[in-house]
């Protein structure tokens, strides 16, 4: 069947059209990947424990359709060091701890996880026994880290070893 040229020229732009929406679709929703406060009730997407019931920094990963939340920044770590999920267009964030009372993070605080200070080596409790304390800025973590014992590392820095370490025996508190 033979279309005439004002027929296949409307099928054209109407496909494109279609090209175009996805795109801005696209762009929506990767405006939509900000921070998404924690619920009381809500499970970690890794251990399944009640992440209201912790102390600590928590974590999330916000991505395309999906938003995943964690108990502790360890976990939020832990699985992101897993080759799949680096591929999910996630992006990822932590409570800053200079603006939050430990015992209950303010997810009006929460921060890209991949430019925060972490400090590893903290005896405080949370989820998974210690956690990585997050922070926005390096003075606060290093003030964390000079006061109560750690070393401050960046995102890139952190990897299996170093969660490893902060999980020790992975008691639950």
């Amino acid at each position: 069947m033979l279309l005439s040229r004002p027929l296949r020229l409307g099928l054209a732009a109407g496909f494109f059209s279609l090209l175009l929406g996805g795109c801005d679709d696209a762009a929506q929703q990767s405006a939509n990947l900000g921070p998404v406060p924690f619920q009381n009730g809500e499970e970690c997407h890794v251990c399944g424990m009640v992440i209201s019931n912790f102390a600590g920094p928590k974590g999330e990963a916000v991505a395309p359709g999906a938003v995943h939340k964690f108990c502790s920044t360890a976990e939020l770590l832990g699985w992101w060091l897993q080759p799949e999920n680096q591929h999910s267009g996630a992006r990822l964030y932590v409570h800053d701890m200079a603006r939050s009372d430990w015992n209950h993070p303010d997810d009006r605080h929460l921060i890209d996880a991949t430019s925060a200070f972490y400090v590893v080596g903290v005896k405080r409790p949370g989820a998974m026994g210690a956690t990585l304390a997050s922070f926005s800025e390096r003075a606060d973590a290093e003030r964390m880290a000079n006061d109560e014992g750690g070393r401050v590392l960046r995102f890139s820095e952190i990897d299996q070893s170093v969660l490893q370490g902060v999980s020790g025996d992975h008691q639950h508190h």
